[in-house]
């Protein structure tokens, strides 16, 4: 089996990607692997949103918070991890993030959006799956 030396989890604090850390928790052979674990907010983009003012400071301190709190539980389980907390576009951010720290993993939750919510909201996963250059493991939301 293939050794992995960091595995990056992106995070959007949901049950999929909850499923995602405990698989990469699964693939890291002890604390050599490094288990990057990465939050990337934004504000929405829709065109009747663009006219809102949004309170991006408690957008980014909410995600920052969330964020320590899921690197806590991680870190008392695999003492090798990291958090890295970005603003952008998520697929963009995972994948610039995968390049810059060297990641030889990516290991992230799916929600499994089919139809109109998929068409509106897109899916980061399928375009981090199609334009990684490195391996991409998803995890289904169980839930659904």
């Amino acid at each position: 089996m293939r050794t992995f030396h960091h595995i990056l989890v992106p995070t959007d604090f949901g049950p999929a990607a909850l499923a995602a850390q405990e698989l990469a928790l699964d693939l890291a052979s002890g604390d050599a692997t490094k288990i990057t674990l990465l939050h990337v907010w934004s504000v929405p983009t829709y065109a009747y949103a663009e006219a809102l003012s949004w309170p991006t400071d408690e957008i980014e301190s909410s995600a920052r918070t969330e964020l320590t709190k899921e690197l806590g539980a991680l870190k008392a389980r695999h003492a090798n991890s990291e958090m890295v907390l970005l603003f952008g576009a998520p697929w963009e951010s995972i994948l610039a993030t995968a390049k810059a720290r060297g990641i030889d993993l990516i290991v992230m939750g799916t929600h499994g959006r089919r139809g109109l919510p998929r068409l509106i909201l897109g899916s980061v996963a399928e375009r981090v799956l199609r334009l990684s250059p490195i391996p991409v493991l998803t995890v289904p939301n169980a839930d659904e």
